[in-house]
């Protein structure tokens, strides 16, 4: 397969998380992923632009950027804000730390991320905002099996 990209720009308003996880996952389709794929790639996006939302901008109206890679079998994605930004990175990403002890499941984004790719690297500075750079290696199983595939529109008999 060929280099595919494709760069989502939105408000940072909660209604728009679905639709940046959805349209993640609608991109990754090209690479006939399992449901099990979609599913953590779907969560995985969920947490980032929930936290661009809900920790860099607090509650500022601003944009979150998006932006998908497909190569070969693998989705590179970056999920972007020009927010509050993260003074010490490391502490962030340990489970269950949070600025936010009111919102539920806080403190665990990172983790998520963490576990539904195959690598997650954050690069942040406070008053510039934050980077979410994710990546997952689909299965190369995945290809050829139209019955778990989403992208394949084959009947089945």
């Amino acid at each position: 397969m060929q280099q595919n990209e494709m760069k989502l720009e939105f408000d940072s308003r909660s209604c728009n998380e679905s639709f940046a996880r959805v349209t993640v996952a609608a991109f990754m389709t090209q690479l006939d992923p399992t449901l099990e794929e979609v599913s953590d790639v779907k969560t995985a996006v969920s947490e980032a632009v929930t936290n661009a939302i809900i920790h860099g901008y607090e509650g500022r109206i601003e944009k979150v950027t998006i932006l998908c890679r497909l190569e070969d079998q693998e989705l590179y994605v970056e999920v972007r804000d020009e927010g509050k930004g993260i003074a010490d990175v490391a502490l962030a990403r340990e489970p269950l730390y949070t600025t936010k002890e009111e919102c539920d499941r806080a403190g665990m984004g990172f983790s998520f991320m963490e576990a539904f790719m195959d690598s997650l690297e954050v690069e942040s500075e406070p008053g510039r905002g934050t980077c979410v750079k994710m990546r997952k290696r689909l299965s190369r199983e995945s290809r050829g099996r139209s019955e778990e595939g989403i992208g394949n529109r084959q009947e089945r008999s």
